[in-house]
């Protein structure tokens, strides 16, 4: 291909990256970096009460917010630095809790931000394994049924993944909170009354469940898909040279399949990664946050209505090097075994 119609053929996906990609994140950047407020003046204000001869009157020096042509409070945006990052992470605390007697990884993990990176890291790698092999278990007992059973099968499969994750995530709670259906089971299986959102650590499993529950039939997808292109030839050398099921997993179709392995972790890690459906839907806020939630805090107006922007910007931008940081290893893979087709 020419260089002119290379250039031609990629310059819409480089503009529109550009424009929903770039520019917003160097926008979130540089208000990470810059705080917008209103400006105040100093101003003083007489005020007077009745008295028996003349009244009584009381200055004092009062800031007000300056007004503009329009009636409207007028702003100002200053830049600050790294404060909003240093107000966000909390350096100080965190050298507090490592001295001695400061209370540890207890300590650090009371600040939101430890907090809500705890979570999204322990949910984020906890269900990668899991929904990557349920995924794959499924493809597999798919592909060895009879074809007219793999279009039911497929299309029972499928929809959890067809369901809003936030409407998914009610659900789920609604079976286990107060007398849920599976509350009252497992009230009567145990013989004792339980609270399940109640803690934070059952919270958590439920949380993880819903999301392989919800994600497992998307890698089911992908992996059903390329276990139509494994060589059959291959298969059937195996099995003359007795190999076992297990052997021919490992040795045929796993590494067929690898490629889309990748694929199928890096979507789940940009994505679980994000999580926000699952707070908003299991109305953990009170026991666990994650990166998103506290994200989204911070741009909801306080009793003031303030909004806490740049300290969202900094928060969505330590939220970016995460998610950066945790693709550095599948997309390595991705780009060894690339060069090595070639």
């Amino acid at each position: 291909m020419r260089t002119r119609s290379f250039v031609l053929f990629v310059a819409p996906s480089l503009v529109m990256m550009a424009l929903f990609i770039a520019a917003p994140l160097v926008s979130v950047l540089v208000q990470s970096v810059h705080q917008t407020r209103t400006v105040f003046q100093d101003t003083v204000v007489e005020s007077c009460t009745p008295g028996f001869l003349a009244p009584t009157c009381v200055r004092e020096t009062r800031r007000i917010p300056v007004l503009g042509a329009d009636g409207r409070p007028v702003t100002e945006t200053v830049p600050v630095g790294f404060e909003a990052y240093r107000r966000l992470l909390e350096p100080d605390r965190v050298m507090a809790a490592l001295a001695p007697g400061g209370g540890g990884l207890e300590a650090i993990l009371a600040i939101d931000f430890y907090r809500a990176l705890r979570f999204t890291l322990v949910f984020t790698l906890a269900t990668l394994p899991l929904v990557i092999g349920l995924g794959l278990a499924i493809a597999l007992a798919v592909d060895g049924l009879a074809r007219a059973w793999r279009g039911p099968v497929i299309f029972a499969t499928l929809l959890p993944f067809v369901i809003t994750p936030v409407v998914g995530a009610l659900s789920i709670r609604w079976l286990f909170l107060g007398d849920g259906i599976l509350a009252r089971l497992i009230e009567w299986i145990l013989a004792r009354d339980i609270a399940v959102f109640a803690q934070g650590w059952t919270i958590e499993l439920l949380m993880m469940f819903y999301r392989v529950w919800h994600v497992a039939p998307f890698a089911f997808v992908v992996f059903y898909a390329g276990l139509q292109t494994v060589d059959r030839d291959t298969l059937e050398s195996a099995i003359v040279d007795g190999a076992s099921r297990f052997e021919r997993l490992t040795a045929v179709i796993v590494p067929h399949l690898a490629p889309l392995i990748v694929f199928v972790a890096l979507i789940h890690l940009m994505d679980s990664y994000r999580v926000f459906d699952e707070i908003v839907g299991f109305s953990s806020q009170a026991h666990v946050i994650s990166l998103q939630w506290l994200t989204f805090s911070f741009l909801m107006p306080d009793e003031t209505g303030n909004r806490a922007i740049t300290r969202a910007a900094a928060s969505s931008m330590l939220t970016m090097i995460g998610i950066v940081v945790l693709l550095i290893v599948p997309l390595r893979r991705a780009w060894r075994d690339q060069r090595g087709r070639r």
